[in-house]
Formats: C-alpha cells, sequence, structure tokens
C-alpha cells in the first residue's frame, strides 16, 4: 500500500519537515533529537538558523528535500501554502512515502491534495495539532488524524517524538475536521467567559477575585483561563484571528445554516471581532 514505507530494522525513517514558524519549530526539533535523519526548507535562512550545530541537513529547494525524505511533515500557515509546497514537493517524492499535514486548513484541500500524492504512489495524511508551542516543546501536542490506517501505522514512531495523545478519527479530512470543531469550541469558550468577567464587572465583583474562584468552581474551562490572561481583548488579536479563520472553515465544511455552528459562532463572534480589529492578519500556524 502506498506511503507505508518504513525504515529497515535499527535504521531511522529519513524525514523532512517544511513550515518552521511557532509550532512547526519545535515539532521539527523533537524530530530531529530523537534521532531521525531530518533534512530542512525554509524561505529565509534565519529560520535555519537554531538548526544550525544540530544533524539536521538543509535543503536548497523542497524537491531537493523530497528527493531525500520518506517521510515529510508540513506546518505552514494556510491552504494556498500547503497547495504551494505540495506542488513542489509530490512530484519529487518515491513512491512508498508519506506526507503528513500540521497545518489547519480546509479538509477538501487535504483529500485534493491525497488524490495527487496517491496517483503517484505517495500516502497523506491530515495530521493537525493540538497544545500550542510549549505542548510541541514538551513532546506533548495532541495529533488528531485522518488518512489511511496503514499509512498512520507507519509513521507512528515519528509522531510519538512530539504528541502524546494521537487518534486516528478517519479517512483523509477527519483530522481537519476535528481541529476546526476544537477550534471553535474554543473561540465559543473564550466567548462565554468574556461575557461573564463583564457580567461581574457590571454587578461590581473584583474580577481578579471572580477570576480564581470560577477556576476552582464548575464554570471553569480552559477558554476562561486564556481569557484571563489577557490585559485586553486585542493582546490576543493573533490567536484571535488564527480561531476566526477556523471558525469560518468550519462554517464551510458543515454551511452556514447548520444549528451547531450557528451555536459556536454566536459564542464567539462578538469576542473575535473585538480581539482582532481592522488590521490583524494571522501570520503563523497554530
Amino acid at each position: 500500500m502506498s506511503g507505508t514505507s518504513q525504515a529497515g530494522p535499527g535504521q531511522m525513517t529519513a524525514c523532512g519537515f517544511i513550515g518552521l514558524g511557532s509550532q512547526g519549530a519545535p515539532i521539527a526539533r523533537r524530530i530531529i533529537d530523537a534521532g531521525f535523519p531530518t533534512m530542512l526548507w525554509a524561505r529565509r535562512d534565519a529560520s535555519l538558523v537554531p538548526y544550525q550545530g544540530t544533524s539536521a541537513r538543509f535543503a536548497s529547494t523542497i524537491a531537493e528535500l523530497g528527493r531525500s525524505a520518506e517521510h515529510v511533515g508540513i506546518c505552514v500557515v494556510d491552504d494556498n501554502d500547503v497547495r504551494e509546497v505540495c506542488a513542489e514537493l509530490i512530484p519529487a517524492m518515491r513512491s512508498g512515502a508519506r506526507i503528513a499535514i500540521h497545518s489547519t486548513i480546509h479538509p477538501e484541500t487535504c483529500r485534493t491534495i491525497a488524490r495527487e500524492a496517491a496517483a503517484r504512489g505517495i500516502g497523506l495524511i491530515d495530521a493537525p495539532v493540538s497544545g500550542g508551542s510549549p505542548a510541541a516543546e514538551a513532546g506533548t501536542l495532541t495529533l488528531m488524524l485522518g488518512g489511511d490506517a496503514d499509512v498512520i501505522a507507519a509513521a507512528q514512531r515519528v509522531f510519538e517524538t512530539f504528541a502524546r495523545l494521537i487518534v486516528r478519527l478517519g479517512e483523509v479530512g477527519a483530522g481537519q475536521h476535528a481541529k476546526l470543531i476544537n477550534n471553535s469550541l474554543l473561540a465559543a469558550n473564550i466567548g462565554l467567559a468574556d461575557a461573564a468577567l463583564q457580567a461581574g464587572l457590571n454587578l461590581g465583583i473584583d474580577q481578579g477575585a471572580l477570576l480564581e474562584l470560577i477556576l476552582a468552581s464548575s464554570g471553569q474551562s480552559f477558554g476562561l483561563g486564556v481569557r484571563g490572561r489577557m490585559p485586553i481583548p486585542t493582546s490576543f488579536a493573533h490567536g484571535a484571528a488564527l480561531l476566526k479563520k477556523d471558525m469560518r472553515l468550519l462554517g464551510e465544511v458543515l454551511g452556514a445554516g447548520d444549528p451547531s455552528f450557528t451555536a459556536l459562532r454566536n459564542a464567539g463572534a462578538d469576542f473575535l471581532e473585538r480581539a482582532v480589529g481592522p488590521a490583524t492578519t494571522a501570520d503563523d500556524d497554530h
């Protein structure tokens, strides 16, 4: 089956990684530090500087990386970036190799690229992550996987270098579905937490004391903790832009009139609009 090749006994899978942003950089470092022979490519030479002195090799082109790797991780910003990378990567990769897309993008983009890869005998896994940079550095990310079970099994050892919870949810696209739901729920929870804290202010309750109390009570949530750490909503502009993008993608997948999407959007949209502001763009993946 395509995408299921593995290094022989005692050998380590030859890896490649593209997308050395706030999330991708520590993922790549975990793979390198685990001893996998790894080649990196980046648009900016500065992104490669932290890996000087490691065992990593640097590719001058995406095609060079593709020719050397059995497993390539991609953690770039958006659908267009993933398409551009894969357009150069897939023709260079050998049959039996595989691609893992860690970016959060539209599920149909993953399916389209998976078909293009399969035509050349290459496996594709959509593998978005949750946990942020700290979890990536600690090797405790959550991986939400969509793809062929055999291809995922072949990638397991690589994934275990940076992830603790690794879950296959179905075929290609299922991982993205789960990530969009997760991030939209986070946005909704932050929006509700913002409303709850505002209710406390309206009633004259000290915000710090209310936050401490709820975080130790039944109303606590991860989203409340995120909101509680913000001095003002716009201090979360970057994260809000990413969550807004993911909520938009979930609306495209479910349909804007889907009741479940409507409920999530209504809970989170107002806060995201205030946090993002008019000029913020998402310049890195999460």
